[in-house]
């Protein structure tokens, strides 16, 4: 195979097109902090907040950051099983970002997040894949698709399939059963890793989403779709008390919620808000 010339890979790594992830702020662990807190005095359980600020992180393409907010978590926690889970909820979190911000992100942020945790913790992270279709499984994941979506999107789940299907035929196959059914619904029976909930899901989609700019809509629906987890009882299955849920679905939590994205978003950004689609000077 022939080799990249020095002038192509000056065009690859050119600065206007920002070929590398961000490094960390100094002041991003205060950012986080200050999120927990709220979270602490609402009575949100650290798996919301937690994923809420991963999802974020990870939208802004820096495993820095998201090493800062480890260690941040890790500095007030004492329990090695309990450092365990959290590095792998974080890790779950990541993948479910795959939905909504496409898989480059995710690889950049979850391979130098493992290469930065402490080897113990590294060590003893789950090497089982969970989501492998097979033909025994195969039908439970898309019913586990077809029912996170009817949860998230109800009275409008239909409505909403049939629009999506006159712009391609294929585009709610794929969003139902690679999306909702293979990734974002969480496999059944999991004995390894981490489960992100209902709840939870929600907050990722929200959190990357608010965090990329330019899909208000999308914003709007996954705002609705957290709501309907309190109204439908799906919430039940996440790590979250009955108060910091209902705290959570309300007007003051979905502000804050937001807020928050934004907050981590300009604190990583120092000010100049989403990479995720910027413009750029010329090259």
């Amino acid at each position: 195979m022939s080799k990249l010339s020095p002038s192509l890979k000056a065009l690859i790594n050119a600065p206007a097109a920002r070929p590398n992830t961000v490094p960390a702020p100094r002041n991003i662990q205060s950012v986080y902090a200050k999120i927990h807190q709220t979270a602490q005095a609402k009575n949100v359980s650290q798996s919301s907040w937690l994923a809420l600020s991963t999802a974020a992180t990870m939208t802004m393409n820096s495993p820095a950051s998201l090493t800062a907010l480890f260690e941040y978590i890790t500095s007030i926690q004492l329990s090695s099983e309990e450092q365990i889970q959290t590095a792998e909820t974080m890790r779950e979190v990541g993948l479910k970002c795959i939905s909504f911000n496409g898989i480059p992100r995710t690889i950049n942020c979850l391979g130098t997040f493992k290469s930065s945790l402490p080897p113990a913790i590294a060590s003893s992270l789950s090497t089982t894949p969970t989501r492998a279709p097979s033909p025994t499984n195969i039908s439970a994941i898309s019913a586990r698709g077809k029912a996170l979506w009817d949860s998230i999107y109800r009275p409008f789940e239909v409505k909403l399939f049939d629009k999506l299907a006159d712009s391609h035929p294929d585009l709610p196959v794929h969003i139902l059963h690679a999306n909702y059914g293979a990734l974002l619904s969480d496999p059944a029976q999991r004995r390894t890793g981490a489960n992100v909930g209902r709840l939870a899901t929600s907050l990722v989609a929200i959190a990357c989403l608010r965090a990329q700019t330019g899909v208000g809509p999308q914003v709007v629906s996954h705002v609705f779709g957290l709501r309907k987890a309190l109204e439908d009882g799906t919430w039940t299955a996440d790590s979250e008390g009955e108060e910091g849920a209902r705290w959570l679905a309300s007007e003051e939590g979905n502000e804050w919620i937001l807020k928050s994205v934004d907050e981590i978003v300009e604190g990583i950004s120092e000010g100049l808000g989403s990479n995720f689609a910027p413009g750029r000077a010329k090259l």
